[in-house]
This record gives structure tokens, C-alpha cells and sequence, in this order.
């Protein structure tokens, strides 16, 4: 109980919480699509949000960012309102939701990460063409700089994706699905820099389908199924239990689910 009562304490204390949930309702036509979700994330974590399809992963990121509308609840970043902090999130949504015949080249892509400072009318600063270099640089991309963003394939448009969220230097990074149809070579490239994003305190969320990267990915899990299933260390979470409770036995991910979590406790009998 002690330990409880300490949790709900963390929840408010914008020192030591980047994302505080509370009471989180969504509806798409009168359908629920999260019902009731309340949970506090600790800064500077690697959180993977799992579970089946239309379990609402997607919508709980887009709840949190106001995309869409919530029935109720209250949603605070650092301890405040995102108005008051949006320029600390970043938002890659999932790529298949993008135009990406719209003609603009990779570094021009790459730059629309710092409008938010900017605004829309003032041009890029040196400064910024040069950080923009940089993260181009870091995902493996210089060379494509010029290159109009329709002649990429998935892999790269996944990866100038992540240096234009990059260019933000936000403190809170939510990824929607940024692993979905990329090479291996392109999801460790993405994985790398994610997990140094977090050596350097930012708080990061990636909802993700692949379950058996998720113990060696996340340090902390979030499994949903329109309500919350458990939302902690990826060690306390990622269990039988919860994956019976999240995906269902008629459910087909279910037996890998079950195959993963048999093999992690054989291992530990071992």
C-alpha cells in the first residue's frame, strides 16, 4: 500500500513525471476507444505501448496531443497543460498518413522540425540548416539531402522522418509505429538513437507491434486493450498474465505472446 500511495505522489511531481494520465476517455461514433485510462510515465524512460489492433495505442498518443477529441479526463506533460509546453513534444505520426508526393526535398522535410520556433514566416537560420545537416547526418541520410521525399523508400522516409522530430529537441518524443515496414538495418539505426535520446533524459514512446523486441527495446511498457492493462517496468509488466489479459487466447499474436513469456520464465528458472 506504501508503494502505491508513493506512485500517486510521482504522478503529479513535474520533477521526476513526463506524462501524467488521468481519468482519459475517447469515443470515435459513440464507440469507445480508451475508457478510463489513468497512468503516470517517469522521465527519461524508453516506453513501449502495446497491444492488439483498435486497442486505442494510436489514439492514446493522439488524445494526449489533443488530435483527438476526449470525452474526459486530463492529460499534463512535465506537470503542465500541453499548451503551456508544446515545443517540449515531438510527434511522428505513422507513415503510411503522410502525402508523400507533396514536393518538398528531404532537408526541406527535415527543417519544418523547428517551424514550431520559427513560425511559419520567418526563413531557417544558418543554426538551424546546420542542425538539420546534423540529424540528417546521424540517421544515415546526408546524401539524400536534395532529394525529392517521393523517391525514398519506406526505410528512408522512416528515418528523415525521425530527423525532423529530432531537430525539435523536444524532451518528450511520441513515435506512432515508426518500425512498420522498415528494413533491420533502418530499425537499428532507429532503436540506437532512440535509446540516446534517453541517456540524455528525454522520454520517449513508440507504439509497437513486434512483441519480441519489446523486453529488449523498452524499459517501460504500456499494454492496452481499450482499458489499461498495466503500465510499468517492462521486467513487471510483460507477463502472461497481462498478455493473456491484453491480446486474449481466441487472439492469433496470443501465442506468441505466450511462446515469449514461457521462454523468458524458462530461462529465469534456468
Amino acid at each position: 500500500m506504501h508503494h502505491e500511495i508513493e506512485e500517486k505522489k510521482d504522478s503529479l511531481d513535474p520533477d521526476v513525471t513526463a506524462l501524467y494520465v488521468n481519468q482519459l476517455t475517447v469515443n470515435y461514433d459513440k464507440n469507445p476507444a480508451l475508457w478510463d485510462i489513468t497512468l503516470s510515465i517517469p522521465k527519461g524512460v524508453l516506453v513501449g505501448v502495446i497491444g492488439p489492433n483498435g486497442a486505442g495505442k494510436s489514439t492514446l498518443i493522439k488524445a494526449a496531443l489533443g488530435l483527438v477529441q476526449a470525452i474526459s479526463g486530463k492529460v499534463e506533460f512535465f506537470g503542465l497543460p500541453l499548451k503551456k509546453v508544446r515545443q517540449k513534444v515531438a510527434y511522428v505520426p505513422q507513415r503510411e498518413t503522410v502525402d508523400w508526393d507533396f514536393p518538398v526535398t528531404v532537408k526541406e522535410l527535415v527543417l519544418m522540425g523547428r517551424y514550431g520556433r520559427l513560425g511559419l514566416f520567418r526563413r531557417p537560420r544558418e543554426a538551424d540548416r546546420s542542425a538539420a545537416a546534423y540529424y540528417l547526418h546521424q540517421v544515415g541520410m546526408s546524401a539524400y539531402a536534395d532529394r525529392q521525399i517521393s523517391e525514398l523508400s519506406g526505410g528512408q522516409q522512416q528515418r528523415v522522418f525521425l530527423a525532423r522530430a529530432l531537430l525539435q529537441e523536444a524532451d518528450l518524443y511520441f513515435m506512432d509505429e515508426p518500425f512498420t515496414g522498415v528494413d533491420l538495418a533502418t530499425e537499428t539505426v532507429i532503436i540506437h538513437l532512440l535509446q540516446e535520446l534517453i541517456k540524455k533524459g528525454k522520454t520517449v514512446f513508440v507504439v509497437h507491434h513486434d512483441l519480441s523486441t519489446v523486453e529488449r527495446y523498452f524499459d517501460w511498457t504500456i499494454l492496452l486493450n481499450m482499458r489499461l492493462i498495466a503500465s510499468g517496468p517492462t521486467d513487471q509488466t510483460f507477463t502472461p498474465e497481462n498478455l493473456n489479459t491484453a491480446y486474449g487466447k481466441s487472439y492469433a499474436l496470443f501465442d506468441e505472446a505466450l511462446k515469449l513469456s514461457q521462454q523468458k520464465q524458462t530461462g529465469i528458472k534456468n
